[in-house]
């Protein structure tokens, strides 16, 4: 899709995601680092695939000259850094516009580039935390939490990708690069895009539930949404409207079948059922049937015959479970690369598959390997 594309990826950690995101479109995407940077952890290794790795020192002039040159004929410079710094002023999309007036650049920054916090630094747990996310992780007596493995980054490089795509679109009609100015805090308010309407509908702020969701019953009922099973946990709400009166039936249905007792389940018509006038009592009452009943299974029998009773749930899947899905082999998303050591290393591929192919993926990131020369790019 983007054959031909040329792109300059000189992100640190948030913004790794975004070239690859290209990368995987076709696009040819040079990963500049630093001569001494670290290249060999797993996640620079996931992230950084299918790149091609240029050894710069942008510190110097003749390294910032090499990157102006290959920025005369690129299509997207990607790149992190805090304004107002040096690196700030190296990838200012004026600057570069007087090299390539065509050039897309895209900065992705943990505020943004303007506004009272521009300057400011932030990791993922300051991003989590300024973005609202934390605030709806965790217990409801303990304290906000963050997931352990960085997720503002991963919102920022998405958000870039899509930016640098539609700078690129627009670039086709008009004949111009821009910038692009990612913050990772917004990026980030995605996450719980939701929660702000509750705010807005019934003036109350969403907060932490734990294992539950809040805000469906104007009485305060919280509902459970994920359940533990024999071997883990699967994910299931008692929903209202069409679909969920058609899941709750079911289950119904299913635990009848299966001897289970329901409880005070059995007294309900979920054809005129509300949970939004659902108090906690009732609520309670209805999940502790589905509690025994689910402990008494495993996530493949809940997948299984929720997909065969046409019913919403999911088993919340582990990495290994990833590792194993059927879907995704039949699919044939993982792909094998060369790793440095010379053996073979198991990667995600594309997102998607276009034209009824994967995209592969190339095995380059492991070695010094020179980004295309200006002339060569078409």
């Amino acid at each position: 899709m983007l054959k031909g594309i040329l792109v300059l990826d000189c992100t640190g950690r948030p913004g790794w995601l975004a070239g690859r995101l290209l990368a995987d479109l076709g696009a040819d995407v040079a990963k500049i680092e630093n001569p001494d940077a670290e290249i060999h952890t797993s996640d620079w290794r996931a992230l950084n695939v299918s790149k091609r790795l240029m050894r710069l020192d942008l510190t110097g002039g003749a390294g910032q000259r090499e990157l102006d040159r290959l920025a005369a004929s690129a299509d997207i410079l990607l790149a992190t850094f805090t304004p107002g710094t040096r690196e700030a002023a190296l990838f200012h999309h004026d600057r570069l516009r007087a090299v390539n007036p065509r050039l897309i650049v895209v900065a992705i920054t943990p505020f943004g580039l303007t506004g009272p916090k521009a300057g400011w630094i932030a990791s993922d747990l300051e991003l989590m935390a300024a973005s609202g996310a934390m605030s709806l992780a965790g217990e409801p007596d303990g304290t906000p939490l963050r997931v352990s493995a960085p997720q503002s980054y991963s919102w920022a490089g998405a958000q870039a990708a899509v930016g640098a795509l539609t700078a690129l679109a627009a670039r086709s009609r008009t004949g111009r690069g821009q910038c692009v100015d990612v913050s990772a805090q917004a990026a980030t308010l995605i996450a719980i895009s939701h929660a702000p309407a509750f705010v807005d509908v019934d003036g109350t702020t969403p907060t932490r539930a734990g294992a539950f969701m809040t805000g469906r019953s104007v009485k305060g009922a919280r509902f459970r949404v994920f359940w533990p099973c024999r071997d883990g946990f699967v994910n299931f709400i008692l929903y209202g409207g069409v679909a969920g009166r058609r899941t709750n039936t079911q289950l119904i249905a299913w635990m009848r079948e299966s001897g289970a007792p329901l409880g005070a389940l059995a007294q309900i018509d979920f054809s005129k059922w509300d949970p939004t006038l659902a108090t906690q009592g009732e609520v309670d009452a209805l999940e502790a049937p589905i509690t025994a009943f689910f402990s008494s299974i495993t996530k493949r029998q809940f997948l299984e015959e929720a997909h065969r009773r046409e019913m919403l749930g999911y088993p919340v899947s582990t990495v290994a479970d990833i590792a194993t899905d059927p879907q995704l082999a039949a699919r044939g998303f993982w792909q094998d690369v060369a790793a440095a050591d010379g053996g073979l290393e198991r990667h995600c591929g594309c997102f998607a598959i276009v034209g009824g192919e994967r995209p592969p993926l190339a095995s380059r990131n492991d070695a010094q390997v020179e980004a295309p020369r200006a002339a060569e790019v078409t």
